[in-house]
């Protein structure tokens, strides 16, 4: 029998955060998911996000909504001097800043790493940037997209005689949202050890280059340049879509048990003991061999049949779903994906948390909030002695 912690692992963490568009906000999202107190601040404007529309919800950018919940907002002008007063309280009284200003931005303002842990020492202070800190990418400004293309992932997308293509979410914006996070809980676990804090840097090239995985490894271990193969994996056969008689359906043999398994339950035992597909090495050497083989006997049924049949076999597949369609089947396997958040007319849906522990669940306490709609209680937190806001 497991006991249900109330307010979540990060409970009573206070994290100042002053970024905005996707990575810092995604970040501080998962904090404030697993208890953290998260104090939005944004200029007098807004997060730009908000204003990233079509579509929206009651007139609010949905792509806004998909990463702030659970925080409170103060909307403060770094113009006006005592707004950087309480910016600079806000920050000497929280255990986490994540900011993704350009670097350098927020010294003019006394809010950089230095100013901040002058007078709070135990800050744990994230910066995330497009391309780092030193000479030569600190002025660089690091939208997704911009990295998506130099670290060569366009590179690698889309069709092998087309185009590149942009992946279609900002995953280096996620990935380095993740890695500042991680980042974070590392340094807060040091911190219980030393009372001391420290300046945690991630940027979004840093997170392609290790994102990318083994196609970054492919160069510089082995030299090989990796090039476009649509939906083809370039060390792994079948390892894409293949045609049935009504639509694709994504086929993963991952090893040689699998493929042989698949060859039973396609009634093809004969392919499995062919020399020329016997392991993965020979199968990835001859795929355009195999592949027809294959799509033969697919073509004979639809999509749905084969699936429920290779599933059952134990062989990875799946079909390609619109996201709507992702969200059922998540449904349906009992992951519960949607979560409401907030009460009465202020109630929305939200994608959950994809975190569960048996004793600190993610709790869903605030809708992604209006611009400065706390900000008369933070202004007269911060003013007042000491004490949770």
């Amino acid at each position: 029998m497991t006991t249900t912690v109330p307010g979540g692992p990060l409970s009573g963490l206070l994290v100042a955060d002053f970024s905005r568009i996707l990575a810092g906000p995604y970040a501080t999202m998962l904090l404030a998911d697993l208890g953290a107190e998260v104090v939005k601040v944004e200029g007098p404007g807004g997060d730009d996000t908000r204003t990233w529309a079509p579509p929206v919800r009651e007139g609010v950018s949905t792509y806004y909504l998909g990463v702030n919940r659970n925080k409170r907002s103060v909307a403060l002008d770094l113009k006006d001097p005592d707004d950087v007063a309480a910016a600079r309280e806000l920050a000497r009284r929280a255990d986490v800043v994540v900011e993704n200003f350009k670097p350098g931005g927020l010294a003019r303002f006394g809010l950089d790493y230095d100013s901040v842990a002058a007078t709070n020492p135990a800050v744990v202070y994230a910066s995330i940037s497009g391309f780092g800190s030193g000479p030569g990418g600190r002025a660089l400004p690091g939208y997704d997209l911009i990295v998506q293309a130099i670290s060569g992932l366009m590179s690698l997308t889309g069709d092998p005689q087309g185009d590149p293509y942009r992946a279609g979410v900002a995953v280096f914006d996620v990935m380095a949202g993740l890695h500042a996070t991680i980042g974070v809980l590392s340094a807060l676990n040091l911190r219980h050890e030393t009372g001391r804090g420290q300046h945690v840097e991630v940027n979004l090239l840093a997170s392609a280059m290790s994102g990318l995985v083994n196609q970054t490894s492919a160069f510089v271990a082995g030299g090989v340049v990796p090039f476009r193969m649509g939906n083809s994996h370039p060390s792994l056969f079948p390892y894409e879509p293949l045609p049935c008689s009504d639509g694709d359906l994504i086929i993963t043999a991952g090893n040689d048990g699998q493929f042989r398994k698949l060859c039973e339950v396609l009634g093809l035992p004969e392919l499995a003991a062919d020399p020329r597909f016997l392991r993965n090495e020979d199968r990835t050497a001859n795929r355009d061999e195999l592949r027809p083989l294959l799509v033969e006997r697919l073509r004979t049924r639809t999509k749905m049949e084969w699936f429920r049949d290779i599933i059952g076999a134990g062989v990875p597949c799946g079909p390609i779903n619109t996201v709507d369609q992702g969200i059922a089947f998540a449904e349906e396997v009992g992951l519960d994906p949607v979560v409401t958040v907030g009460e009465g007319a202020d109630a929305m849906p939200s994608i959950r948390n994809p975190i569960r522990f048996s004793d600190t669940a993610a709790t869903y306490r605030l809708p992604p909030p209006r611009v400065d709609e706390h900000g008369e209680e933070i202004r007269r937190w911060l003013a007042a002695p000491e004490e949770s806001p």
